[in-house]
């Protein structure tokens, strides 16, 4: 096997335990729930919040962790030096988790999650609540276990993130399935090449003025969006109304793919 990232954007998404009441499932040649131990040898798993133990140190919650696979010491000391060097948690072997900051904590999970050398990653929303920095860290160490040829599959409602780390993506909307593929693949399916975003007080003024220019129209708020093959008419169209409008032209991404398909109303 290749590494593949794969992500899933989901909507209203419920999670639960239930039993199969169709269908297969074979996880790495392994028949799934017959051979669930052997399969759950070959994957890894990252909940969006930690079940580290508070009563470890960052060590012996790896420890802890790889013998529920059997590993036997010499196995995981000779793994443990390399994976706190993979999440940059070099010297924080003997610190206690409640010392460790949200990024440190999610890295560690990543890192524990690695212990057994999985073939399969599941991260369920890994950079949810963390900043900047740490969001960017994350996207580094799975790009590294990508390379490695490792396989991940995340869930993650960031259309940022989606673009840019996964190779195939499926969009998910309230556990219907609405479309599948490669991330510019969806986003040439779906929507028009270009977007004009204008907000204002003339914005009523530029819908209008627009309408003629554009392959179609989205208001959200205050804000409008025009979506167009060509920007350059859309952008002319307004151009006297720059007193009171602000215009932003972009290409269109990810995000326009999954407001087009789930719409844009707030739902829990």
């Amino acid at each position: 096997m290749t590494g593949l990232l794969t992500e899933i954007v989901a909507r209203g998404r419920r999670t639960w335990v239930a039993t199969p009441d169709g269908g297969s499932v074979r996880l790495m040649g392994h028949a799934v729930p017959r051979d669930s131990r052997l399969a759950r040898m070959r994957v890894g798993v990252v909940t969006q919040y930690d079940s580290l133990d508070p009563d470890f140190t960052v060590e012996e919650n790896l420890v802890i962790y790889g013998r529920y696979f059997g590993l036997s010491d010499a196995a995981m000391r000779a793994r443990i030096d390399s994976l706190l060097e993979f999440a940059a948690l070099q010297g924080k072997a003997g610190a206690r988790i409640a010392e460790l900051s949200g990024g440190m904590k999610r890295r560690l999970s990543l890192a524990r999650a690695l212990i057994h050398d999985p073939d399969i990653v599941f991260l369920d929303e890994p950079t949810t609540g963390l900043d900047p920095q740490a969001r960017h860290l994350i996207w580094d160490r799975l790009k590294r276990l990508v390379a490695q040829g490792k396989s991940i599959l995340l869930t993650t409602h960031f259309m940022d993130e989606a673009e840019r780390l996964c190779q195939r993506l499926l969009v998910l909307d309230h556990g219907r399935k609405l479309d599948e593929d490669a991330p510019l693949a969806l986003i040439a399916r779906h929507v028009e090449p270009e977007v004009i975003e204008m907000y204002g007080l003339r914005v009523d003024e530029a819908e209008a003025l627009v309408a003629p220019h554009a392959q179609r129209l989205e208001r959200s708020g205050d804000t409008l969006f025009a979506y167009a093959r060509d920007a350059a008419p859309v952008l002319a169209a307004v151009q006297g109304l720059a007193d009171g409008l602000r215009v932003l032209h972009r290409s269109a991404n990810l995000e326009d793919v999954f407001l087009k398909l789930t719409g844009r109303q707030l739902r829990d």
